[in-house]
């Protein structure tokens, strides 16, 4: 595994969020909403490297604050299906998504888990990730998550990571894939914790 510090997300935890709001509310909104988060400077410079987690939390705090919970929720969700196609555009192997489309789905959900468990590091930050399979699900989870950290709400907050998980798992185990995040960590629970069935 790549030596990485500790504390730090890939991009697209801003940039796909850049990009769900140009589509959901407009480029007006983005340069907003980045100022109130104190991560402006990404406005016009969209972050290449590693950035530091609480970027992350302030960004989802702000649209949850700005926004209002169900709104958030979307763009996170779009958010996360935009990183989703990224990824399979710019960095899993071709030949890997042909194999994992020809294995019958119990096997194809357990290599995927096995290389989201692998790149854990570019999105859970400081956060625990975790990875089992339990009565034909995938069960995903992330202590200490940094998305929703220091939150408290009445519904489930990451659908950013859920929105990434079930477009993997749609596009390269089952085209019906679901990923529900059933416990969360700004609704008290001990992690957040997304369900993927198929």
């Amino acid at each position: 595994m790549k030596h990485v510090p500790k504390g730090v997300i890939g991009p697209n935890a801003v940039i796909r969020v850049a990009e769900a709001l140009q589509t959901i509310e407009g480029g007006g909104t983005i340069e907003r909403l980045f100022r109130l988060a104190g991560i402006d400077r990404y406005v016009t410079a969209r972050p290449a490297d590693m950035i530091d987690e609480r970027e992350v939390t302030r960004l989802h705090a702000t649209l949850h604050a700005s926004l209002g919970d169900a709104r958030a929720r979307t763009v996170g969700w779009l958010a996360g299906r935009y990183t989703a196609n990224y990824l399979l555009h710019h960095r899993i192997p071709r030949l890997a998504q042909i194999a994992m489309r020809c294995m019958p789905h119990p096997l194809a959900a357990r290599m995927l888990s096995a290389a989201i468990m692998r790149n854990a590091w570019t999105f859970a930050g400081t956060g625990t990730f975790a990875v089992r399979q339990q009565r034909g699900a995938t069960v995903l989870s992330i202590r200490n998550c940094p998305l929703c950290r220091g939150a408290l709400t009445t519904t489930p907050y990451c659908d950013f990571y859920a929105g990434t998980f079930e477009g993997l798992f749609r596009a390269l185990v089952s085209p019906d894939a679901r990923a529900t995040e059933t416990d969360c960590a700004a609704q008290g629970g001990p992690a957040c914790v997304f369900v993927v069935t198929s």
